[in-house]
């Protein structure tokens, strides 16, 4: 694809939040808050907690802003730190820089040939 040089990491939300689904609570991320909303909600999520971010964000800026918030407690605190933490691991090894060893390997071959 042309022009599609954006990395998952890098792409930017408006809005972010928790929602709960058939007993599991997950981080969920979005542009346009009223269609994320409506779209949980037909897929039967409940406790649907979802907030305008102050600007366009990355999932780990959002996810330290939901923690600025207070979203702490309960599983959808739980499921804010767990996602943080995986993002954060994320990011760590994106930082990494790996520097290349020049790797020669000598052989010795001893062939005899019998004619």
């Amino acid at each position: 694809m042309k022009g599609n040089n954006i990395m998952a990491t890098d792409k930017l939300f408006t809005v972010a939040g928790t929602a709960t689904h058939a007993g599991i609570t997950k981080v969920r991320f979005a542009n346009d808050l009223v269609a994320r909303i409506k779209i949980l909600a037909k897929a039967g999520a409940t406790d649907v907690n979802l907030v305008e971010l102050p600007k366009p964000m990355t999932k780990l800026e959002a996810l330290q802003y939901l923690q600025t918030l207070g979203i702490t407690d309960g599983e959808a605190g739980y499921a804010v730190s767990a996602k943080l933490t995986e993002k954060t691991r994320v990011a760590k090894k994106a930082e990494v820089s790996v520097t290349g060893v020049k790797a020669s390997a000598k052989t010795s071959s001893k062939t005899k040939v019998i004619a």
